[in-house]
């Protein structure tokens, strides 16, 4: 329940956390699995928000195995459809959990389910795709030796921003590869290197590389063109967006800056905070506008509209980290 929950809010407040978001192929959010997305990972946990949001069937994932030292947050992960998998850097005595994970993976796989694993198993906030590793070779790889008829997904994320609410975001999917792509009979060594090639190429494709100085770049592939006229006419309301929000984003966004302002977590965290506490920030404007007497349809109407005015704001804000 808490997952269903989570995505049904997450369709509604998509809009909210990002200006546009682009699809190479909106056709392949319509699959059914088997199937194992593999995608590059530069920006935490709000890359799997993102696809778990978009994908019309239930998505699991795979995570960085020490985001589940304590239990509470293990249980909170797992409801969440989240499983760990474990580097050598977070402890090798770990590293038996990873046999666990992927016993549940080729459970869902014959059930017909999706998951994401993310191949470069390191999340950076950049615009470039990073060396793969293994694990999502030794994933399908298993799969195929258990004779399910696996579908790996190709899918780059890029974002203009690392920093500001309402990005705009490319999803780039590209051609799905199968058990017949690689050669299943050589050995451990030969295979994983022949689907990483095959992965790395697809990869290469869609995922946009560009360097940190270069924003004649970022703007070119990333910014999306926001007419005069339009500006005018949402200005007002854009106004009036950030004005009655700041009482919930500017506590957020501080905290978020204090905790985790020099991490790759920024981002994600941020969004999550809004995704989880927006609800309840209506509801209290609700309550609070029931309180001064409006009826039941007017108080409706004006909560109705608090999110209105925040997608004016997000629409004509500034797009980039540097603006």
């Amino acid at each position: 329940m808490v997952y269903e929950g989570l995505k049904l809010v997450s369709r509604l407040a998509i809009k909210l956390l990002c200006r546009e978001i682009r699809i190479n192929n909106p056709a392949f959010l319509e699959l059914k699995g088997p199937i194992l997305i593999a995608a590059n990972h530069p920006n935490s946990f709000l890359d799997s928000i993102l696809l778990n949001t978009l994908f019309k069937e239930p998505v699991w994932a795979l995570a960085r195995g020490d985001a589940f030292k304590k239990k509470w947050h293990a249980q909170l992960l797992s409801s969440l459809r989240i499983f760990p998998i474990y580097r050598n850097s977070e402890g090798i005595e770990n590293l038996h959990v990873n046999y666990q994970t992927f016993d549940a993976c080729l459970s869902l796989f014959k059930k017909n389910q999706i998951i994401t694993i993310y191949s470069e198993a390191l999340c950076l906030n950049e615009w470039r795709l990073r060396n793969l590793r293994k694990g999502t070779a030794r994933l399908a790889i298993q799969a195929w030796e258990a004779g399910i008829p696996l579908t790996v997904l190709p899918v780059g994320l890029n974002y203009s921003s690392f920093r500001r609410m309402g990005k705009n975001v490319h999803i780039n999917f590209g051609e799905p590869i199968t058990a017949a792509q690689v050669p299943l009979s050589t050995s451990d060594g030969i295979r994983y290197q022949h689907f990483n090639n095959c992965l790395q190429d697809q990869l290469k494709k869609l995922v946009y590389e560009i360097a940190p100085e270069d924003r004649d770049k970022l703007i070119n592939l990333l910014g999306v063109q926001i007419s005069n006229v339009e500006k005018k006419l949402l200005f007002p309301f854009a106004i009036l967006g950030r004005v009655i929000h700041s009482p919930l984003h500017y506590p957020l966004r501080q905290y978020t800056l204090k905790k985790y302002g020099k991490t790759a977590f920024y981002d994600a965290v941020l969004s999550a905070l809004l995704l989880l506490s927006y609800p309840l920030y209506l509801l209290l404007i609700l309550i609070t506008v029931l309180q001064l007497g409006f009826s039941v349809l007017s108080a409706g109407l004006i909560t109705a509209a608090f999110p209105l005015t925040a997608w004016c704001h997000v629409r004509i804000k500034k797009q980039f980290d540097f603006q």
